[in-house]
């Protein structure tokens, strides 16, 4: 804490910003982005066959973001940068966090020899920093403020990646946390749906009958992985709640019925089961793929 916050001359605590990005945030933000990118982008390298990351990444930004004519693209480096600072610094709060999005997606291929992860690290510690409501999980800026939620969901993605078996539920819950970031159309009701079908292909996977519903597969596997009852009778009831009558998976027209808390809780919760089913899974020597 800052001699002016503990004498009380300045306030020692921001508002959350959710829906907005305040001067201190996006300067932060923007530092980052210098640093990491288009100062990384300017560094000499021997590319092959002549490849210019910079050339590339400013070509297929005015053409796929800016949606500009590329022949309009400036020929000095500096004068880039500063069109893309302008640009950066004039945009609306969610225009911006979708440029940062289209930057990662961007530099993925592996030509540009770019570190995705340590990109958004620093992002993280940022946003993290100046009290931002959203950090950056798997290549998408999500509205999820504990860091403890973030490491669990950011655990099932980067875990079910790795059989080949739990493909669908990698799937459902990618499309969850998809669902519940989108900016401007946030859909929670599916995003719910995608949490629970998440848990629902894995238990499954460990029951080794895909006609099973989530309740038969936990009746099934809660004796082999030592399920506590607890846990199998909590999530047979989310379950329940998801699928009865006036449940998320039949209420379509209640839209009033889910929201980001809804949403988040679920997937918070299943991303956390997930991790814990296939811990327990190992652990009692069954093979998932």
């Amino acid at each position: 804490m800052r001699f002016s916050q503990r004498q009380g001359f300045t306030p020692t605590e921001k508002e959350i910003q959710l829906d907005f990005i305040d001067i201190e945030l996006k300067n932060g933000l923007w530092n980052i982005y210098k640093i990491y990118v288009l100062d990384y982008l300017k560094d000499e390298k021997n590319y092959q066959y002549n490849f210019n990351p910079f050339s590339r990444f400013t070509k297929n930004l005015w053409h796929s973001f800016y949606k500009l004519q590329i022949d309009e693209i400036p020929h000095r480096q500096y004068e880039v940068n500063e069109y893309i600072k302008y640009k950066f610094f004039k945009v609306e709060w969610f225009e911006l966090y979708d440029f940062i999005e289209y930057t990662i997606v961007a530099l993925s291929p592996p030509e540009f020899e770019f570190n995705i992860s340590h990109f958004e690290s620093a992002l993280n510690d940022v946003l993290e920093r100046e009290f931002s409501g959203f950090r950056v999980i798997q290549n998408t800026i999500s509205p999820i403020t504990n860091e403890t939620e973030i490491k669990e969901i950011t655990h099932s993605i980067v875990l079910t990646s790795n059989f080949t078996a739990l493909k669908g539920c990698n799937i459902h819950l990618q499309a969850a946390l998809t669902k519940l970031s989108d900016k401007k159309h946030p859909d929670y009701r599916n995003s719910i749906k995608e949490s629970i079908s998440a848990i629902e292909s894995l238990a499954k996977i460990i029951s080794n009958n895909a006609k099973d519903s989530l309740g038969a597969s936990l009746d099934k596997i809660k004796g082999k992985i030592k399920l506590h009852s607890a846990l199998e009778k909590g999530f047979k009831q989310i379950y329940g709640y998801t699928s009865d009558d006036d449940g998320i998976r039949h209420a379509l027209t209640d839209e009033s019925s889910c929201d980001f808390e809804d949403a988040k809780f679920m997937l918070v919760s299943c991303s956390a089961f997930i991790n814990y089913l296939i811990a327990k899974t190992q652990k009692a020597g069954i093979k998932i793929d």
